[in-house]
């Protein structure tokens, strides 16, 4: 009877430890999960504000050159209005004096 319950005690405590193991595997594999998934959010995040400094970069470059263009249409327009009054201003001239004779 003694061997029995020695045999029962050497498996209860066989089952204890392996308990125990279980225990601290599922204690180390969470922490590595832990671990893993701060590594993938830092990384995640690193990506992403990386993505975000290269999108406005690149809307900024584009902006740039959008009012480089315009800059560059109004001159045009500016430098075109000016060269019409000039070939034309003495037509102007006439055309307001006769606006102004009639009345």
């Amino acid at each position: 009877m003694d061997t029995v319950i020695e045999k029962i005690s050497e498996i209860e405590s066989a089952a204890a430890s392996i308990m125990n193991d279980a225990n601290e595997r599922k204690k180390a594999f969470a922490k590595e999960m832990e671990e893993r998934t701060v590594a993938f959010d830092a990384q995640l995040e690193a990506e992403t504000n990386k993505k975000i400094e290269e999108l406005q970069a690149s809307m900024e470059i584009n902006m740039n050159n959008r009012l480089e263009k315009q800059r560059n249409d109004s001159q045009k327009v500016l430098e075109a209005m000016e060269q019409r009054f000039e070939d034309h201003h003495t037509q102007y001239v006439g055309e307001l004096f006769n606006t102004m004779i009639k009345e």
